[in-house]
C-alpha cells in the first residue's frame, strides 16, 4: 500500500485505489475476526481446495473412517462435516470432521486416568482417518490434527515421547484392520456421507450391514 502511494504518481495512479484497497482488506480482516472467529483463510482456503475432486474424496474417505471405527468400537457419533464452512456453521472448531460423544473420556482426563481399554479405543478411532486414506489412496495427506490429538493425551498422561511413534503406527494398524474386516460398510458409509445423509440414517445404513 506504501509503494502504491509513493508510486502513484509516476504509474498515473489515483491516490484513491490504495484507499479503498486499505478500506477492504481492513473491511475484511473485520468481518473475518468478529463474524467468522478469525476463521476466514482457512474457509477460504478450504473453499479453493475443494474446487478439486480429488480433495473432496479424500476428505469423505478421511472422515468416514473415523466414522465407522467409532461406530465399531462403542463410541457414539454426533454429526460430521465435510468442509471448513461447514464446521464454522455448526460451531465446530477447525476444518470440522467426525464430533464424538466424549465426555466419558473428558472426565477421566479430568482426574488424569484413564482406562487401558478407553484409550486404545480413542487412539484407534483418531488413526482411522489415516488408515482409511491410505487404504484407499496408498497415502494420507490429512491427519495432522489426529495425530496431535493422540499426542497431546499421551502427553496429559506422563507418556514418554518415544511411545508416540509407537502408539501411532499401531492405532493405525489396528483402525486398517477394522476397515479391512467391514470394508462393504465403509464403502457404504462414504456413498451415505457424500450424500450429507444425517447420523442416525448412517448409523442406521450400519447398522443393517452389521
Amino acid at each position: 500500500m506504501t509503494l502504491s502511494v509513493l508510486l502513484g504518481p509516476f504509474l498515473n495512479l489515483s491516490p484513491a485505489v490504495p484507499a479503498i484497497a486499505t478500506f477492504a482488506i481492513l473491511g475484511i480482516a473485520t468481518f473475518d475476526s468478529f463474524s467468522l472467529q478469525g476463521k476466514g483463510g482457512t474457509i477460504f482456503l478450504d473453499w479453493i481446495a475443494g474446487f478439486s475432486s480429488e480433495h473432496r474424496d479424500r476428505i469423505v474417505h478421511h472422515e468416514a473412517g473415523h466414522f465407522l471405527v467409532a461406530y465399531l468400537l462403542g463410541i457414539p457419533v454426533t454429526g460430521y462435516t465435510l468442509s471448513a464452512w461447514e464446521a464454522w456453521k455448526q460451531g465446530q472448531p477447525g476444518q470440522g470432521g467426525v464430533s464424538f460423544d466424549d465426555g466419558e473420556l473428558a472426565s477421566q482426563l479430568e482426574v488424569g486416568k484413564i482406562t487401558a481399554q478407553m484409550l486404545d479405543r480413542y487412539c484407534t478411532v483418531w488413526m482411522a482417518g489415516i488408515a482409511a486414506e491410505t487404504l484407499v489412496f496408498n497415502n494420507a495427506e490429512g491427519g495432522g490434527d489426529d495425530k496431535n490429538k493422540l499426542i497431546g493425551v499421551l502427553t496429559m498422561l506422563g507418556f514418554s515421547e518415544s511411545v508416540y511413534q509407537q502408539k501411532l503406527r499401531f492405532h493405525t494398524l489396528q483402525a486398517k484392520t477394522l476397515l479391512q474386516e467391514n470394508w462393504s460398510s465403509y464403502e457404504a458409509l462414504v456413498n451415505a456421507m457424500r450424500q450429507r445423509t444425517s447420523v442416525q440414517d448412517c448409523h442406521a445404513e450400519l447398522g443393517v450391514r452389521s
